[in-house]
């Protein structure tokens, strides 16, 4: 099974537009015929990168890929010249696609050979590699089987069950795992994709009102950006049935901000890594609806995970010596199923059962939600005394002058770590250490606070913890 068999089903309703974007649509007969056409340059070479932003070449060349049997690569082609052509090298010999002849690369597949000789491909080859965004470490490059992207669509999502209308906005990069599974899910539920090329809070959400978008997702990141945006005003995107955030942790003061804007908006909140192709476990509108209106505190609290796993999903929480913790107590997390993959290159980091170690902390309360508390090599070990960032940034963000809140540990002598949040916003330091001593214990208060105008990020969005580290560090703040 391959890939483009989500593709070959779509097509079955030939005049229905599938993909619109920079100024040109494909229905999905149409998609299949340009894919075909692309897969015969395609088959003689050993992959296909493309370097460009969300476009309807995107979905051509990662079909095209597929039926031509080989790796479909997306880089982020904002990438330094050194790194691209690191990375190219790597793939010597591949197909490139660049971004400023993306329209030119659809335009040469208006006439050219076709057909439907392609061979039936093994689930087992690759499908795509995906480079994770390295934000402890150096990007790694995922390996996504064809059987993995399958597995999450079939065990999740039910054929042809949108509605005529519905369209689904992809803002995220292409060369993010969710602007991979995006086009697949919604091609297989029957959604028109409309890509979104350079994402803005005022170009979101003219896009969402002018194509009467139904369906939509963004990383923490852009939700905080349209919400600044908004201010204390309705989003008033009638259209807008459902909107899932994920890809990092949203900080619940964003959340709930964007609840009051969103309020007729059916939000989900979707946890997943590339290494599991896309979304893990889902925390449906009705998991937000009851949350909210609550007086139970323990259904309350659930506003703040990412919810229950998706069918075929099983998850587990161990200690650092591999041991099963108890229900409600934190530890790292671990995920299995036939969508996880696990493998980077030649090596797979997949346990003999077939779990993966995530390297997220988090727990299960006893009704299966998954609460997740950070990346484990974000922990502060500050006199023996584990902490999580995220408890710590999530209250100085209540502070009304601050923006943006990143909580690290920085070497320290007496204490091995001391605490530093680094913040964007306007504040008095010291009222800021009294605001969090006053809702945490003064373990947990920031040792120094400093202010910067932005903090470092990837694309999508994850915050860069070992730059500021490392920044921090070497000017001893």
């Amino acid at each position: 099974m391959n890939i483009s068999m989500i593709l070959e089903m779509a097509a079955s309703d030939g005049d229905r537009v599938a993909v619109t974007g920079e100024g040109r649509s494909l229905t999905s007969a149409e998609l299949l015929e340009y894919a075909g056409r692309a897969a015969h340059r395609f088959r003689d070479h050993p992959a296909v990168l493309y370097l460009g932003a969300n476009h309807p070449a995107y979905p051509v060349a990662l079909f095209g890929a597929a039926l031509a049997g080989v790796p479909f690569v997306a880089l982020n082609y904002r990438l330094g010249d050194a790194q691209l052509t690191a990375l190219r090298d790597k793939h010597a010999g591949a197909v490139v696609l660049e971004q400023d002849d993306l329209g030119g690369f659809l335009d040469s597949l208006d006439e050219g050979e076709g057909g439907d000789e392609f061979p039936e491909w093994d689930g087992d080859a690759v499908a795509a590699i995906i480079y994770t965004s390295g934000t402890t470490s150096d990007p790694k490059p995922a390996v996504l089987r064809h059987r993995h992207l399958l597995a999450y669509v079939l065990n999740t999502l039910e054929f042809g069950s949108a509605d005529p209308d519905d369209a689904a906005l992809v803002a995220v990069p292409p060369y993010h795992i969710a602007g991979l599974t995006n086009l697949l899910s919604n091609l297989y539920t029957g959604r028109r994709v409309v890509y979104l090329a350079a994402f803005t809070p005022t170009g979101w959400l003219e896009t969402v009102r002018g194509e009467r978008v139904t369906h939509a997702m963004l990383v923490p990141t852009m939700l905080a950006r349209i919400v600044n945006e908004l201010g204390d005003a309705d989003a008033d995107t009638p259209s807008l049935l459902s909107l899932a955030y994920g890809g990092s942790r949203t900080p619940r003061p964003v959340l709930e901000r964007a609840l009051r804007a969103f309020p007729a908006t059916g939000f989900v909140n979707a946890y997943g890594l590339t290494e599991t192709a896309s979304s893990v476990a889902v925390l449906s509108p009705n998991d937000h609806r009851e949350a909210i209106a609550s007086s139970d505190p323990a259904v309350r609290d659930r506003l703040g995970s990412v919810g229950q796993p998706l069918p075929g999903i099983e998850f587990e929480i161990r200690t650092e010596a591999d041991e099963t913790v108890p229900i409600g107590e934190t530890g790292l997390v671990f995920v299995r199923g036939e969508q996880i993959s696990g493998e980077y290159g030649a090596r797979s980091v997949l346990d003999a059962d077939g779990w993966f170690p995530t390297r997220d902390l988090g727990r299960l309360d006893a009704d299966g939600y998954l609460f997740v508390e950070g990346r484990a090599d974000d922990t502060i070990i500050r006199g023996g005394e584990n902490i999580a960032p995220a408890e710590i940034e999530d209250v100085l963000l209540r502070h009304p002058a601050v923006v943006e809140a990143a909580v690290i540990g920085v070497a320290d002598a007496e204490w091995g770590q001391r605490i530093v949040a680094v913040l964007v916003g306007d504040a008095d330091p010291t009222e800021l250490t009294s605001w969090v001593r006053e809702r945490l214990r003064s373990s947990k208060t920031p040792d120094t606070i400093v202010f910067r105008n932005e903090l470092p990020k990837t694309e999508t969005g994850k915050l860069l913890r070992r730059t500021l580290i490392a920044e921090l560090e070497n000017t001893n703040a």
